[in-house]
């Protein structure tokens, strides 16, 4: 396993719309794994296949809290939502790709996902809370879509200047 590096928005890559998984394979596979290790290096809760460059339909995920329990790394190729409640939650996102910018963002409170793992089985889970969110809010990568999108113009400007300038003094080391 080794880390991937994360993309930092504004990249095109994040604002592509994802190709589906067809067949799994061992470089897929291999991917998840580093995906998952890059996730919590980083440390974050979630993190899909696009944020490391790569425009397949595949996310990682784990919402346990240390001091919860064991980890519960899932690994979703194909992912999607077939239900989402009519309640509506909101919560403080951030996000790998746009660090140490956070934002209210309103979205259904659970949802049903369904998924193929790692092994290829179809599998098949409903969500609420903190994983709601990460589930709805990787998904939405998948399909181009950033947390910021759901802001004011002004708000998601604003945050777009501030990753411009992390990057421009990235650049310059």
């Amino acid at each position: 396993m080794s880390l991937r590096s994360i993309l930092i928005h504004p990249d095109p890559r994040l604002k592509k719309a994802c190709d589906p998984v067809p067949d799994l394979d061992d470089e897929l596979r291999r991917l998840a794994d580093d995906m998952l290790e890059t996730m919590y290096d980083a440390p974050g809760v979630g993190l899909a296949a696009p944020q490391v460059g790569v425009n397949r339909r595949l996310i990682v995920l784990d919402c346990v809290r240390e001091e919860e329990g064991p980890p519960r790394p899932l690994i979703m190729f194909n992912p999607e939502v077939i239900a989402a409640s009519d309640e509506r939650s909101t919560h403080e996102e951030g996000c790998l790709s746009i660090p140490e910018q956070y934002a209210e963002v309103e979205r259904p409170a659970e949802v049903t996902v369904r998924w193929m793992d790692r092994g290829g089985a179809e599998r098949e889970e409903s969500f609420a809370g903190l994983w709601a969110t990460c589930v709805q809010h990787e998904i939405d990568h998948l399909n181009g879509v950033l947390f910021i999108d759901y802001l004011t113009p002004l708000k998601r400007q604003l945050i777009t200047r501030k990753m411009q300038k992390l990057k421009r003094e990235r650049a310059r080391g």
